[in-house]
Protein backbone atom coordinates (compact mmCIF):
# COMPACT_ATOMS: atom_id res chain seq x y z
CA UNK A 1 0.00 0.00 0.00
CA UNK A 2 2.58 2.56 0.88
CA UNK A 3 4.41 1.85 -2.65
CA UNK A 4 1.22 2.81 -4.14
CA UNK A 5 1.43 6.44 -2.65
CA UNK A 6 4.15 8.10 -5.20
CA UNK A 7 1.92 6.99 -8.10
CA UNK A 8 -1.34 8.57 -6.45
CA UNK A 9 0.36 11.72 -5.80
CA UNK A 10 2.01 11.77 -9.28
CA UNK A 11 -1.31 10.74 -10.42
CA UNK A 12 -3.19 13.69 -8.77
CA UNK A 13 -0.71 16.28 -9.03
CA UNK A 14 -1.21 15.79 -13.01
CA UNK A 15 -4.57 16.11 -13.07
CA UNK A 16 -6.07 18.55 -15.66
CA UNK A 17 -9.56 19.22 -15.80
CA UNK A 18 -10.63 22.37 -16.81
CA UNK A 19 -13.02 22.53 -14.13
CA UNK A 20 -10.15 22.83 -11.97
CA UNK A 21 -8.73 25.51 -13.61
CA UNK A 22 -10.79 28.58 -11.43
CA UNK A 23 -9.27 30.95 -9.17
CA UNK A 24 -11.07 28.89 -6.27
CA UNK A 25 -9.60 25.53 -7.01
CA UNK A 26 -5.90 27.59 -7.14
CA UNK A 27 -6.55 29.07 -3.75
CA UNK A 28 -8.04 25.67 -2.77
CA UNK A 29 -4.50 24.30 -3.38
CA UNK A 30 -2.28 26.97 -1.66
CA UNK A 31 -5.14 27.10 1.60
CA UNK A 32 -4.25 22.95 1.95
CA UNK A 33 -0.28 23.81 1.31
CA UNK A 34 -0.38 26.82 4.14
CA UNK A 35 -2.12 24.42 6.73
CA UNK A 36 -0.02 22.05 6.23
CA UNK A 37 2.39 24.14 6.89
CA UNK A 38 0.74 25.81 9.66
CA UNK A 39 0.16 22.83 11.32
CA UNK A 40 3.73 21.60 11.19
CA UNK A 41 5.01 24.30 13.06
CA UNK A 42 3.36 22.82 16.47
CA UNK A 43 2.36 19.13 16.07
CA UNK A 44 5.74 17.84 15.52
CA UNK A 45 7.10 19.27 18.48
CA UNK A 46 4.32 18.60 20.86
CA UNK A 47 4.52 15.01 19.08
CA UNK A 48 8.05 14.75 20.34
CA UNK A 49 7.47 15.88 23.91
CA UNK A 50 4.64 13.44 24.68
CA UNK A 51 7.24 10.84 23.04
CA UNK A 52 9.84 11.95 25.39
CA UNK A 53 7.90 13.22 28.43
CA UNK A 54 9.55 16.36 28.03
CA UNK A 55 8.29 19.84 28.20
CA UNK A 56 10.81 22.11 27.31
CA UNK A 57 11.64 23.67 24.10
CA UNK A 58 15.46 26.15 23.43
CA UNK A 59 14.67 29.47 23.38
CA UNK A 60 15.68 29.39 19.21
CA UNK A 61 12.80 27.10 18.72
CA UNK A 62 10.18 28.62 20.19
CA UNK A 63 10.98 32.18 18.17
CA UNK A 64 10.52 30.09 15.47
CA UNK A 65 7.87 28.44 15.97
CA UNK A 66 6.54 31.63 16.78
CA UNK A 67 7.71 33.48 13.66
CA UNK A 68 6.39 30.78 11.58
CA UNK A 69 3.13 30.12 13.25
CA UNK A 70 2.33 34.01 12.84
CA UNK A 71 3.10 34.01 9.21
CA UNK A 72 1.26 30.58 8.22
CA UNK A 73 -1.88 32.01 10.45
CA UNK A 74 -1.11 35.23 8.65
CA UNK A 75 -1.47 33.55 5.25
CA UNK A 76 -4.44 31.64 6.50
CA UNK A 77 -6.42 34.83 7.13
CA UNK A 78 -5.66 36.22 3.72
CA UNK A 79 -6.47 32.99 1.68
CA UNK A 80 -9.86 32.59 3.89
CA UNK A 81 -10.95 35.96 3.03
CA UNK A 82 -9.27 36.07 -1.01
CA UNK A 83 -11.84 32.95 -1.60
CA UNK A 84 -14.52 34.54 0.36
CA UNK A 85 -14.07 37.80 -2.20
CA UNK A 86 -14.06 35.30 -4.95
CA UNK A 87 -17.35 33.47 -3.94
CA UNK A 88 -18.93 36.83 -3.87
CA UNK A 89 -17.68 37.24 -7.43
CA UNK A 90 -19.51 34.25 -8.34
CA UNK A 91 -22.75 35.80 -7.03
CA UNK A 92 -22.19 38.62 -9.11
CA UNK A 93 -22.70 36.53 -12.07
CA UNK A 94 -25.52 34.58 -11.07
CA UNK A 95 -28.43 34.97 -13.46
CA UNK A 96 -31.81 36.27 -12.40
CA UNK A 97 -34.75 34.78 -13.82
CA UNK A 98 -36.62 37.98 -14.66
CA UNK A 99 -37.02 40.54 -16.72
CA UNK A 100 -35.68 43.29 -14.56
CA UNK A 101 -33.74 43.34 -10.97
CA UNK A 102 -36.60 43.02 -8.81
CA UNK A 103 -35.85 42.78 -4.98
CA UNK A 104 -37.56 40.08 -3.82
CA UNK A 105 -35.65 38.07 -7.32
CA UNK A 106 -32.36 39.19 -5.99
CA UNK A 107 -32.98 37.83 -2.85
CA UNK A 108 -33.36 34.49 -4.14
CA UNK A 109 -30.96 34.57 -5.86
CA UNK A 110 -28.26 35.68 -2.89
CA UNK A 111 -25.52 33.55 -1.27
CA UNK A 112 -25.99 34.39 2.14
CA UNK A 113 -28.33 33.77 4.59
CA UNK A 114 -31.08 36.58 3.67
CA UNK A 115 -33.70 36.49 6.38
CA UNK A 116 -33.36 39.49 8.22
CA UNK A 117 -33.54 40.75 4.32
CA UNK A 118 -37.14 38.57 3.71
CA UNK A 119 -38.61 40.06 7.27
CA UNK A 120 -37.15 43.57 6.65
CA UNK A 121 -39.25 43.22 2.95
CA UNK A 122 -42.56 41.95 4.77
CA UNK A 123 -42.82 44.71 7.05
CA UNK A 124 -41.64 47.18 4.35
CA UNK A 125 -44.77 45.50 2.35
CA UNK A 126 -46.68 45.85 4.73
CA UNK A 127 -46.32 49.20 5.58
CA UNK A 128 -45.92 51.24 1.88
CA UNK A 129 -49.16 48.88 0.48
CA UNK A 130 -51.24 48.03 2.92
CA UNK A 131 -51.46 51.03 4.96
CA UNK A 132 -52.26 53.30 1.92
CA UNK A 133 -54.02 50.82 0.07
CA UNK A 134 -56.50 50.93 3.49
CA UNK A 135 -56.71 54.41 3.12
CA UNK A 136 -57.50 54.38 -0.32
CA UNK A 137 -60.49 51.57 0.19
CA UNK A 138 -61.73 53.69 2.87
CA UNK A 139 -61.98 56.67 0.70
CA UNK A 140 -63.83 54.91 -1.48
CA UNK A 141 -65.72 53.57 0.82
CA UNK A 142 -67.13 56.84 2.02
CA UNK A 143 -67.58 58.10 -2.17
CA UNK A 144 -69.85 55.03 -2.21
CA UNK A 145 -71.52 56.27 0.62
CA UNK A 146 -72.52 59.41 -0.32
CA UNK A 147 -73.48 58.34 -3.57
CA UNK A 148 -76.23 55.53 -2.33
CA UNK A 149 -77.44 59.25 -1.00
CA UNK A 150 -78.11 60.92 -4.55
CA UNK A 151 -81.37 60.93 -6.19
CA UNK A 152 -80.39 60.86 -9.96
CA UNK A 153 -79.88 57.45 -11.08
CA UNK A 154 -77.84 58.82 -13.77
CA UNK A 155 -75.38 60.43 -11.50
CA UNK A 156 -75.18 57.33 -10.00
CA UNK A 157 -74.54 55.49 -12.88
CA UNK A 158 -71.37 57.94 -13.73
CA UNK A 159 -69.75 57.68 -10.60
CA UNK A 160 -70.01 54.27 -10.02
CA UNK A 161 -68.55 53.65 -13.25
CA UNK A 162 -65.61 56.49 -12.75
CA UNK A 163 -64.83 55.01 -9.20
CA UNK A 164 -65.33 50.87 -10.20
CA UNK A 165 -62.48 52.03 -13.35
CA UNK A 166 -60.72 53.71 -10.64
CA UNK A 167 -60.48 50.76 -7.84
CA UNK A 168 -60.25 48.51 -10.63
CA UNK A 169 -56.69 49.84 -11.56
CA UNK A 170 -55.49 50.58 -7.98
CA UNK A 171 -56.78 46.69 -7.16
CA UNK A 172 -54.73 45.58 -10.10
CA UNK A 173 -51.41 47.64 -8.94
CA UNK A 174 -51.75 46.65 -5.54
CA UNK A 175 -52.47 43.26 -5.73
CA UNK A 176 -50.07 42.22 -7.85
CA UNK A 177 -47.42 43.69 -6.30
CA UNK A 178 -47.79 42.48 -2.91
CA UNK A 179 -48.82 39.12 -4.15
CA UNK A 180 -45.24 39.21 -5.69
CA UNK A 181 -43.09 40.37 -2.50
CA UNK A 182 -45.58 38.60 0.00
CA UNK A 183 -45.26 35.33 -2.11
CA UNK A 184 -41.99 35.32 -3.05
CA UNK A 185 -40.07 32.94 -0.71
CA UNK A 186 -43.38 30.57 -1.24
CA UNK A 187 -43.63 30.63 -5.44
CA UNK A 188 -41.20 29.02 -7.54
CA UNK A 189 -42.69 29.68 -10.63
CA UNK A 190 -40.53 32.73 -12.38
CA UNK A 191 -43.48 32.91 -15.34
CA UNK A 192 -46.12 33.30 -12.40
CA UNK A 193 -43.95 35.99 -11.01
CA UNK A 194 -42.94 37.90 -14.33
CA UNK A 195 -46.47 37.94 -15.41
CA UNK A 196 -47.64 39.66 -12.09
CA UNK A 197 -44.95 41.83 -12.20
CA UNK A 198 -45.55 43.15 -16.04
CA UNK A 199 -49.38 43.87 -14.54
CA UNK A 200 -48.02 46.12 -11.61
CA UNK A 201 -44.87 47.42 -13.33
CA UNK A 202 -46.44 47.98 -17.07
CA UNK A 203 -50.09 47.70 -17.41
CA UNK A 204 -51.00 49.33 -14.48
CA UNK A 205 -48.67 52.57 -15.73
CA UNK A 206 -49.75 52.17 -18.97
CA UNK A 207 -53.50 52.13 -17.78
CA UNK A 208 -53.47 55.36 -15.71
CA UNK A 209 -53.76 58.19 -18.14
CA UNK A 210 -56.68 56.53 -19.99
CA UNK A 211 -58.51 55.85 -16.41
CA UNK A 212 -57.31 59.18 -14.84
CA UNK A 213 -56.93 61.42 -17.58
CA UNK A 214 -58.25 60.98 -20.87
CA UNK A 215 -61.68 60.32 -19.22
CA UNK A 216 -61.91 63.28 -17.04
CA UNK A 217 -63.98 66.10 -18.82
CA UNK A 218 -62.25 68.96 -18.10
CA UNK A 219 -58.87 67.09 -19.95
CA UNK A 220 -61.22 66.82 -22.96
Amino acid sequence: ILNCWPLLFGLFLSISDSRLHTPMYFFLSNLSFVDICFVSTTVPKMLVNIEAQSKDISYIGCLTQVYFFMVFAGMDDFLLTVMAYDRWLTCIGTEIPHFSCELAQILKVACSDTFINEVCLYVATALLCMLPLTGILFSYYQIVSSLMKMASTEGKYKAFSTCGSHLSVVSLFYGTGMGVYLTSAVTHSPHRISIASVMYTVVSPMLNPFIYSLRNKDVK
